[in-house]
């Protein structure tokens, strides 16, 4: 039996020493790469500790998360919120509006207080950028909380439409910052290592707010549809900014004009796409509109 549990303690060792491994693993990491010592012995044996790391995080992860997932979950199903939360759209729709429209108040605010204490345009177009965005879901939030979701599909049809032509100003103040990122270099400080969370953020709500555009479709509701569009459009303005800050970081072997371009290129094609997105939501309600009001008055 002790030769059998053996191989089993080195795979799973105790949480303290997992703790301890991870910590050790990643400081002597930090030290090697900062001092230059990638290719010393000792850097092979950091390199050896922390893959032998990684492997059991791992696989602490696959044998302990599933339980806990499903332990919080049921948490969250006996909680009368949780509940709602979960299986309520329209609720989860006016929460997800809330969260988004108070950040983006916050960013305004910050840069507007950047603005005052740098004195840089660049603050304004970030801050004008997110007000915009701000009023959008302060307009879907004020229709939800006074009349609701789902009781006036023609009422949220009207609403789409007001905001899908605000959100084609998001473009102004998009060619604004991309015109500064190629002509001031702003936008392309070197992050370090917080451009990997960047990254990751970015790649995150990249994906969660396709999946939620296509998922909630099925509501057949305007205003929820075009909450998961201007998700979709602050991912793909976040793409830019991500672009940006890795060809600062990564881009040394490319030139200046291969470095504009692709920047050019990028910020032409979010702004292509959020102005397709508008024109499709505004030109399709519209005509939704309009057969709508005909069927009404054939009546």
């Amino acid at each position: 039996m002790d030769g059998k549990k053996r191989p089993m303690s080195v795979l799973y060792p105790p949480l303290w020493v997992l703790l301890i491994l991870t910590v050790l693993s990643a400081a002597a990491l930090v030290v090697v790469f900062w001092d230059g010592w990638e290719d010393t012995p000792l850097a092979y044996v950091v390199y050896a500790l922390s893959f032998y790391t990684l492997l059991v995080d791992v696989l602490f992860c696959i044998k302990v998360l599933p339980g806990c997932y499903r332990h919080v979950r049921n948490r969250f199903y006996a909680n009368p919120l949780g509940h709602r939360y979960v299986t309520d759209a329209a609720f989860r729709t006016r929460i997800s509006l809330w969260t988004a429209l108070t950040v983006n108040l916050l960013y305004v605010a910050v840069n507007g207080i950047s603005y005052v204490a740098y004195r840089s345009a660049w603050y304004v177009v970030l801050a004008a950028y997110y007000g915009i965005l701000a009023v959008m879901r302060y307009l879907l939030l004020w229709y939800v909380h006074r009349v609701g979701i789902g009781r006036n599909h023609l009422g949220e049809l009207r609403r789409t439409v007001l905001c899908s032509f605000l959100l084609l100003t998001v473009n102004f103040a998009l060619s604004g910052a991309v015109l500064m990122i190629l002509y001031q270099g702003r936008g392309r400080e070197t992050h370090g290592l917080l451009i990997y969370v960047m990254a990751l953020y970015t790649f995150y709500t990249t994906t969660h707010a396709v999946i939620s555009l296509i998922r909630y479709r099925k509501y057949k509701s305007p205003i929820i549809t075009f909450t998961k569009v201007i998700a979709l459009s602050a991912a793909l303005v976040s793409m830019l900014s991500l672009e940006t800050a890795m060809l600062s970081e990564f881009g040394g072997e490319l030139s200046a004009t291969e470095e504009w371009w692709m920047i050019a290129m990028t910020g032409a094609g979010v702004s292509l796409a959020v102005i397709t997105m508008s024109v499709y939501i505004i030109v399709r309600s519209l005509s939704e509109i309009k057969k709508r009001k005909e069927h009404q008055s054939g009546e």
